[in-house]
């Protein structure tokens, strides 16, 4: 496993279920095509997977 991820919000959470908008949220992203830089571990991964559709992740 990679030791830091680039997690960038590439899609619109306009009009998602209220668990996506607030697990985006606690990833550290607010505006579109912003990217944050988090630790690779199992809970990052695990929120990762839930809004996949909405970001795209690149490992360092």
């Amino acid at each position: 496993m990679a030791k830091k991820l680039e997690i960038t919000l590439t899609r619109s959470v306009i009009g998602r279920p209220k668990d996506q908008r607030e697990t985006v949220k606690a990833l550290g992203l607010r505006k579109l095509n912003q990217t944050v830089e988090h630790q690779d571990n199992p809970a990052i991964r695990g929120m990762i997977n839930k809004v996949a559709h909405l970001v795209t992740v690149k490992e360092q």
